[in-house]
């Protein structure tokens, strides 16, 4: 910015969607001061942000934590593991205890504005809660992928064979996730 360089700390989400390098860049930033660093975090829209300031208030969460719960679920997303109380979709954030949360889930749940929410969850990126997606999850992510390739590719898995078991959900999301790195390549 006008030949000064500030480091900006960035959700996984507002990184991908960042232009190439050089390029300007608008982001609605916060900035949070404590006695031994002065940091800038920056978000894409103006939903994460707040998102952003309501997860700060939460007990036992800092910036730190906050970004990383966004970089792992997008904003409508966490609005809906949140208001449907969906602890798995949290836990599943790496850093994210399950009394970590728990704790999101008490002190949000009643914060969040009844904002537009999309024709399903499934179009808000969302599976709705339960058991067999949670273990499917749980699997994928203990396999090494991150929490949100998981659900990503449950989704998709879900989509192709609904009502299918866990472990077939696991089979079906391992090959859209091996179909996705093929074509990364």
């Amino acid at each position: 910015c006008a030949g000064v360089g500030y480091l900006v700390h960035v959700s996984s989400h507002t990184l991908a969607g960042l232009p190439e390098r050089g390029a300007e860049v608008r982001l609605r930033t916060r900035q949070v001061v404590r006695e031994d660093a002065v940091q800038l975090f920056g978000f894409a829209d103006a939903e994460e942000l707040r998102l952003f300031d309501l997860l700060l208030t939460v007990s036992g969460v800092g910036p730190r934590v906050a970004l990383a719960v966004l970089s792992g679920l997008r904003p409508a997303a966490l609005s809906r593991a949140i208001r449907d109380e969906h602890l798995a979709a949290l836990t599943a954030v790496p850093g994210i205890g399950r009394k970590t949360a728990e704790r999101i889930v008490v002190e949000l749940r009643d914060r969040l504005e009844a904002a537009p929410v999309a024709a399903s969850a499934r179009d808000a990126g969302v599976l709705p809660r339960s058991e067999r997606y949670d273990d499917a999850i749980a699997a994928l992510v203990r396999l090494g992928y991150t929490a949100v390739q998981a659900q990503e590719a449950v989704r998709r898995a879900d989509a192709d064979a609904e009502g299918a078991s866990a472990e077939d959900l696991v089979r079906r999301a391992l090959a859209v996730l091996s179909r996705g790195a093929a074509t990364a390549r």
